[in-house]
């Protein structure tokens, strides 16, 4: 009995080789397995050509690993040093962060640049005028029943020096809180004297001196929100890179119109912020193009993305600065900040404190 052990295992060869179209000759055995000839690189030629690169060569990118990277960045944005990195402008500049749209980022965007620009020196102060109180929790700031709050400063006249508290762990930052109080705001001041600018008034006579000034108002277009555009010299607005975010922006430029035609000529749309921005979708690339189309070089070049760091830093009572600074999303608010920080040398703005 013939042994096949020696075929079967030809067999197994060719199945398992891949398959390369060839030409049997007549001097080839029948049972022969053709194997194509596989190139070898030289390394003579290698070595030779000046453009070679071998795959086992580290990149520049690849020298420094992400979590170094991420370290580095970290370092950059927390800035231990405490030196002044960004530029302090000459007087203060008091934004008013604005969108009657709710879920645009108003919040978010109010509270990490305020927390960018305090960590690198500039004398920050937060108002928070939403009844919400969001910016006070972001900021870990006490804004329950009976603390006293912005709500005090515009129905009862009460100082905002009284009122502002530090914000614990962030030097040279401090925040008016809201309460639950403020709700009933607007329907209280519809029958007070001046009632457009109790809060400009207050801001004025506060006896410090800030670099900047953010009021983060409500989502709507009442008088919280005209005590507010009243009391700023900018006013920034952040845009979601969604449709329906345009949809409202022609009626809030026209409000901001009316406030400058008749209770403060100071007052300019200084500032475009894209935030939540997702870089897999076309809508977000069209979003962003109509925007800068429109509004020129208002609109920032830093554009926030979506970010799941961003979200959980609240529940922590905390930015996403010092939760975490090496992420993407406090990468793209620091640039942010940065930016504004730059502008306002460059373009100087506002008015003592």
């Amino acid at each position: 009995m013939r042994p096949t052990s020696g075929r079967r295992n030809t067999a197994a060869a060719v199945r398992f080789e891949p398959a390369v179209p060839h030409q049997p000759t007549a001097a080839a055995p029948r049972d022969a397995v053709v194997v194509p000839e596989v190139p070898t690189e030289s390394p003579t030629a290698a070595t030779s050509d000046p453009t070679y690169v071998s795959r086992e060569t580290p990149t520049r990118e690849e020298d420094d690993p992400p979590l170094a990277m991420e370290a580095m960045r970290a370092v950059q944005i927390l800035n231990p040093s405490g030196e002044v990195t960004m530029p302090r402008p000459d007087r203060t500049r008091v934004m008013c962060v604005a969108n009657q749209k709710g879920g645009v980022g108003k919040t978010t965007t109010t509270v990490n640049l305020a927390v960018a620009l305090a960590l690198h020196g500039n004398r920050v102060l937060v108002v928070d005028l939403d009844p919400q109180g969001n910016a006070s929790t972001g900021l870990n700031v006490p804004h329950h029943t009976g603390v006293p709050d912005v709500y005090d400063c515009l129905i009862n006249s009460v100082p905002l020096s009284e009122v502002a508290q530090a914000v614990e762990g962030i030097p040279n930052l401090w925040c008016v809180p809201a309460t639950i109080d403020l709700a009933g705001a607007e329907i209280e001041l519809v029958s007070v004297v001046a009632r457009e600018s109790r809060l400009d008034r207050a801001i004025t006579a506060y006896p410090g001196q800030f670099d900047y000034v953010f009021i983060d108002c409500p989502p709507s277009l009442g008088l919280l929100t005209v005590n507010a555009l009243v009391a700023a010299q900018e006013v920034l607005i952040p845009i979601q890179c969604e449709y329906y975010a345009l949809e409202g922006l022609n009626q809030l430029i026209n409000n901001i119109n009316l406030v400058r035609q008749h209770l403060n000529p100071k007052l300019d749309v200084s500032t475009i912020l894209l935030t939540m921005y997702d870089r897999r979708t076309r809508l977000a690339d069209a979003v962003e193009q109509d925007v800068r189309n429109h509004f020129g070089d208002k609109v920032l070049q830093a554009v926030i993305p979506r970010n799941v760091r961003v979200s959980e830093a609240p529940s922590y009572g905390q930015s996403v600065m010092t939760y975490d600074p090496g992420s993407r999303g406090a990468t793209s608010y620091f640039e942010a900040a940065q930016e504004i920080a730059e502008r306002g040398v460059k373009e100087p703005v506002g008015r003592n404190a």
